[in-house]
């Protein structure tokens, strides 16, 4: 799979149906990058300048690239105003991206938990929930979509150690809600590559592991779910630096979306180059891995041996 780019291209009907497919809002992640993109089309196509664009709305050049990164919503006037410079007096097209600019400032489902939203979670977590397909790579921590509620309680408690008991609770709701992605209809794919590491280390002691890896070997049965293991003996591998996600968006305009979650903040690499790099390293991921199929039985061990 490569990229999509939405540079210089027309925004097509499919795009413009925001919901995930049960009918749950997929929230304003995804009409920020649709318009986002039309915006940058539409500046280029001009010759005009980030610089320029940003001077008719009384913005910075950054600001002007992250309203096309779909990094954050925008004022209608100042969408208004950017597509009057931009020459678009075609009126069905200023309503239909008007229209966009109203949805990427509404609040998403998650908005309910935004005490434990932090802004720079908003943009992977939108991507998510709306994406076709889901690629990720885990070193130290089963995949948050694939994760037990004890196995999440423990895990969010040694990430937020000074967190108290109902904030740690409504953090596990939070991570229980966003795996109904794979449960829609039709579901995103999730392909998942796991660090044998992260299968042994028994996080939540002993039962809790137990039971994280048994709800793993039901999950492997979903044909939604593609789980592979890196064992130990495969040595070095692609990936060495970190967890990965990638995330693919439905339409076949937008730019796959990566994100690198860290510490306190999230990374997302845009250029087309480095996303075309992170799909390469998840592919040699997948071919380092133990194939699919054998995923069940390396479980089973484990299991029998934690």
């Amino acid at each position: 799979m490569g990229t999509a780019d939405a540079v210089g291209s027309p925004i097509d009907s499919e795009v413009f149906d925001r919901r995930v497919p049960d009918g749950q809002s997929a929230g304003p992640v995804l009409p920020r990058l649709v318009l986002g993109a039309r915006l940058r089309a539409l500046r280029e196509e001009k010759g005009i300048s980030r610089e320029a664009a940003g001077d008719v709305i009384r913005a910075s050049r950054s600001k002007i690239s992250r309203l096309e990164a779909g990094r954050h919503g925008c004022k209608l006037r100042d969408v208004a105003d950017l597509l009057t410079h931009y020459g678009v007096t075609d009126e069905a097209e200023r309503a239909t991206l008007l229209a966009l600019a109203e949805e990427a400032n509404a609040p998403a489902w998650w908005q309910y938990y935004s005490d434990v939203v932090p802004p720079w979670m908003q943009t992977c977590l939108g991507a998510e929930q709306a994406a076709s397909v889901i690629r990720c790579f885990e070193v130290q921590r089963v995949p948050a979509l694939l994760q037990t509620p004890a196995y999440a309680r423990a895990s969010l408690r040694l990430a937020h150690p000074g967190a108290g008991a109902q904030e740690i609770e409504r953090r596990v709701t939070l991570r229980m809600e966003r795996r109904r992605v794979l449960r829609r209809k039709p579901p995103a794919q999730l392909w998942a590559v796991i660090d044998e590491a992260a299968l042994r280390r028994p996080v939540g002691g002993v039962d809790t592991m137990r039971a994280q890896l048994a709800h793993l070997i039901e999950v492997c049965r979903l044909p939604q779910v593609s789980v592979q293991v890196i064992p130990f003996t495969a040595g070095g591998y692609a990936a060495e630096a970190g967890p990965v996600t990638l995330v693919r968006l439905p339409g076949g305009q937008l730019p796959d979306v990566v994100c690198l979650e860290q510490l306190a903040t999230a990374l997302y690499p845009d250029k087309q180059a480095d996303i075309e790099r992170y799909w390469d390293v998840l592919n040699r991921l997948g071919l380092e891995a133990e194939p699919p199929e054998e995923t069940p039985t390396i479980l089973h061990r484990i299991l029998q041996e934690t």
